[in-house]
């Protein structure tokens, strides 16, 4: 069976903050939390590969059982790439995370294939990245629709439209690249 493979950052979970600062549309966290793991699970299989490019969730220590619940109901083997909001204090990966039933561990960077393509995977946008010069697209989180694409780069962030707080397969997301032709 044909596995398919997703794209998504910066989910925000139970971060109600971000709610005014972005601002996001939804009258309150849990609306926010709810309408996520709907658009998730209305495109994802638990068959298919969803690489999180960070900031997964908020409040990790307050909230460790809500992360948790939230995770286990999301479909999908998920990959985690490492943001900003996903460490503790010292820079280390949140014990609550930690814990999670990643499909691998979570690294600050990952790279994969899709699309006859290498596609090299950060929370933080690139300006350079590995095979780049080769046909590579980058993909990245962290700036909120704030940094603009460039070549084969974009932000695969849950608030910017063509996202729209789904996952995207690499297809969605390149839809207006121009890529080498793969043989």
């Amino acid at each position: 069976m044909f596995v398919g493979k997703y794209y998504i950052s910066d989910t925000h979970l139970m971060h109600a903050r971000l709610l005014t600062m972005q601002p996001r549309d939804f009258a309150s966290i849990d609306e926010h939390d709810e309408h996520i793991v709907r658009r998730w699970n209305a495109v994802v299989r638990d068959i298919d590969h969803v690489y999180h490019l960070g900031d997964f969730a908020f409040s990790l220590s307050r909230n460790a059982d809500r992360v948790r619940e939230i995770f286990s109901h999301l479909n999908g083997r998920k990959f985690l790439v490492i943001g900003n909001h996903d460490t503790d204090k010292r820079g280390a990966l949140h014990p609550t995370l930690a814990a999670l039933d990643w499909a691998a561990r979570p690294e600050q960077a990952l790279r994969t294939r899709d699309g006859g393509h290498e596609v090299y995977l950060s929370h933080y946008a690139a300006r350079t990245w590995p095979g780049q010069h080769h046909g590579s697209v980058h993909f990245y989180g962290h700036s909120h629709g704030k940094m603009p694409s460039y070549g084969r780069s974009r932000d695969v962030g849950v608030d910017l439209p063509d996202v729209d707080f789904t996952p995207r397969t690499f297809a969605e997301l390149t839809a207006h690249m121009e890529l080498p032709d793969v043989g």
